[in-house]
């Protein structure tokens, strides 16, 4: 294992004079129960080496079969991203050998993939954005391996085989992204669909999506691609922003100082900020792709492609622009709603409140404090949008006050009963009675004749601080709005 490095503080500026051209391979775990070739589990968590097998151990004359739900939700997911998902597609042995890959190849596809020719969009007006996919292909992923020690003379390897044969879609971009930033934004937003459409779960730490990046730089406004190098296995956005942040960097001064860039595979370096040469990069012919003798060609008739693409829900980015146009809400806003669950929440408030305004400063407010309170999903069992427009309904008519509809909130998410029932019972229904409020009014002027006296002489900086003692004294369920008409009638006397 390498001995750690300095730290190497990095600053993110502008490249002068070079223009970065960046890939991605995206790999994605698909959400089966079962793993591609083998009814081995896939649940993360097993003890080592306990959920395997014959066929994922490799064992000679073990033959696979394939799993139909991985080959739904990978043709899902190239629909998705606007591919052509072909009826036939070939499964190839690629040839290596790393310890963590039993049989000595892993079964992926090269000349025949699932799909080929989509996009990727999202954005809007001058913030749109375009990601030409080149291919999106099945394979099984491989083991895990495990190193303990420092020095060569203790260091151990250990491998956990649990993870081999769990089913992946490898989704790979052309090279249309220009900076670390974008790269970043574009696999948040596929991480974002694939979740929304149900076939990975986004947990990066697990390991559920990884991402390769080629990079490469050239002169602006050169035509010809510089020589890539790949760094290899980045399982978080920020992680994909500064290693390609440190790569771009670091190729501009190996040009600059009329050095030659190496096509190799690197890997991110988190603690020291920087990334580092694994091994030189293979060409595909390095691999001896050959097809998988063991498997016959993937058959995906027209009706169950068509069938497959109409299972597809409304994609996030989609959503996204409709919620702008529908309720005039800006894309920050619309950011701010965060998932798909706080999204459909605010859509069924607005439409049940009418008054899409206060139902998207609640759901992005107050049930989204909520949730971040909770460290959960928003259980909307306990606050539906219908409940919910009923408090927004109160608010907004001035039946209880806004503070007192935060506290009534609380009260619905931690028993399920209903704002009307809670405000009824507890007393809480706003005071609109001018006279009950003009008598704490008069009561707060008698009670405070300092602040009383420094508004009368032009420092107007003590009236909220009146204002805030009638509420007190009300116990904050009087009109606000009537509160400081009669405050204000009676300090101009």
């Amino acid at each position: 294992m390498r001995a750690e490095k300095p730290r190497r503080t990095m600053i993110a500026s502008p490249v002068v004079g070079f223009e970065p051209v960046i890939g991605l391979e995206i790999h994605a775990r698909l959400l089966t129960n079962t793993k591609i070739f083998c009814g081995c589990s896939t649940r993360f968590g097993h003890a080592p080496n306990t959920s395997v097998c014959p066929v994922c151990l490799g064992f000679p004359g073990a033959l696979p079969v394939l799993n139909r739900r991985a080959v739904d939700f990978a043709a899902k997911a190239a629909l998705a991203l606007n591919c052509t998902v072909h009826e036939q597609s070939i499964f190839a042995r690629k040839n290596y050998f790393y310890p963590d890959l039993p049989k000595g190849y892993q079964i992926s596809q090269y000349e025949l993939p699932l799909a080929t020719a989509g996009r990727l969009e999202y954005g809007a007006g001058g913030a749109a954005r375009r990601v030409r996919i080149t291919r999106v292909h099945l394979e099984e992923d491989a083991g895990k391996s495990l190193h303990e020690g420092f020095a060569d003379s203790d260091q151990k390897t250990y491998l956990d085989y649990n993870r081999s044969g769990t089913p992946l879609i490898e989704i790979v971009t052309e090279p249309d992204l220009r900076s670390a930033t974008d790269a970043a934004n574009a696999f948040r937003k596929l991480r974002e669909m694939l979740m929304a459409l149900g076939v990975n779960d986004g947990n990066m730490e697990e390991g559920s999506l990884r991402c390769d990046a080629n990079v490469s730089v050239r002169p602006d406004g050169a035509e010809t691609l510089g020589t890539k190098t790949e760094v290899k296995n980045i399982n978080s956005f920020r992680y994909l922003e500064r290693a390609l942040e440190y790569e771009i960097d670091r190729q501009v001064r190996v040009v600059e100082g009329g050095g030659v860039i190496v096509q190799e595979t690197r890997l991110w370096d988190a603690a020291a900020r920087e990334t580092f040469s694994m091994r030189t990069k293979e060409d595909a012919h390095d691999y001896r792709y050959f097809p998988e003798p063991d498997l016959p060609p993937v058959q995906l008739a027209r009706d169950r492609i068509d069938a497959i693409r109409g299972s597809i829900v409304e994609l996030p980015e989609v959503r996204r622009q409709r919620v702008i146009a529908q309720y005039a809400l800006s894309d920050l806003e619309v950011t701010a709603l965060e998932n798909t669950e706080l999204t459909a929440l605010f859509e069924e408030t607005a439409e049940a409140s009418g008054h899409p305004r206060a139902a998207f400063n609640w759901v992005s407010g107050e049930v989204a404090r909520k949730l971040n309170e909770l460290g959960e999903r928003f259980d909307r069992q306990r606050v539906t949008g219908g409940a919910l427009a009923a408090l927004i309904r109160l608010v907004e008519t001035s039946a209880i006050s806004a503070s007192i509809g935060k506290a009534v909130f609380e009260k619905m998410y931690e028993t399920g009963r209903s704002a009307d029932d809670i405000v009824a019972a507890d007393g809480l229904a706003q005071i609109g009675d001018e006279g009950a409020i003009l008598s704490s009014v008069r009561a707060v002027i008698g009670a405070n004749a300092d602040a009383v006296a420094q508004i009368r002489n032009g420092k107007t900086g003590t009236f909220g601080f009146l204002v805030g003692q009638v509420m007190k004294a009300t116990g904050g369920k009087a009109n606000p709005k009537l509160v400081n008409e009669l405050l204000r009638r009676e300090l101009d006397r």
